[in-house]
């Protein structure tokens, strides 16, 4: 199970996102890896029963627009084989959580994050040891940033994702996930100066409003007047 779920979580699309960044325009991959909140909201109805409400699929839709709206993906030459490997990245992650919320029902986020990750590395160091070879010599700064990759951006952050995983509904989850792109969009502003304007606010807001459509429950509706008791003849009972 380890092996499987890692292969999928970590190991391969690990790989594959890392090619597609290789052949593809960031916002293209981005916004094909955004279409993961609509297959987790259909891989969860279809693998473990978890009907979508119409307002997790209707957040879902919103937001993948706005994601379209804030990347705008057009233009520029479309290598298919980096369309290809973002594509298979996304339903090789939407599977893999599926299955993870599947078989790990009864597993901890902790250790299930754990075992994946440990899989999916001995799965992907045999190809990396082979194509890549050794691994270079690192300096301070490049050691303080693998650091932070390997706790906060892959151990905390899968930890996060599947203990969300194993409270949340996929659907609910996957529409989260959209946030994900904003996240990327607000730093590459922050710590880039990357251009923001009114095709970025627009586009963010339809996302932020798709998240808060697709995860916050409806509020239920106040209990109603007591009813009054009656009398033979439906009349009221005069108190």
């Amino acid at each position: 199970m380890a092996i499987v779920l890692g292969t999928l979580t970590v190991g391969g699309l690990n790989v594959l996102v890392y090619v597609a960044a290789q052949r593809l325009a960031t916002s293209l991959a981005a916004t094909i890896m955004s279409t993961s909140a609509a297959a987790l909201l259909l891989l969860s109805w279809m693998m473990l029963r978890q009907r979508p409400t119409l307002r997790a699929a209707g957040g879902a839709v919103l937001g993948i627009v706005g994601v379209i709206v804030m990347l705008q993906p057009g233009g520029g030459d479309a290598d298919g084989w980096g369309i290809a490997a973002s594509v298979v990245a996304m339903l090789s992650s939407s599977l893999g959580f599926v299955l993870t919320r599947r078989w790990g029902a009864d597993v901890p986020p902790l250790t299930m994050t754990a075992w994946q990750l440990i899989a999916g590395s001995l799965v992907v160091m045999p190809v990396a040891i082979v194509v890549e070879g050794a691994p270079p010599a690192l300096d301070g700064p490049a050691l303080l940033g693998f650091a932070y990759i390997i706790l906060v951006a892959t151990a905390g952050a899968y930890a996060a994702w599947f203990t969300g995983l194993s409270r949340l509904p996929g659907a609910v989850v996957g529409v989260i996930g959209l946030l994900n792109p904003v996240t990327g969009v607000l730093l590459g502003v922050v710590v880039a100066h990357e251009p923001f304007g009114p095709a970025q606010i627009v586009g963010l807001a339809l996302v932020v409003v798709g998240v808060l459509i697709g995860t916050l429950a409806p509020t239920a509706p106040g209990p109603g007047p007591a009813p009054q008791p009656l009398v033979r003849g439906g009349r009221r009972r005069r108190a």
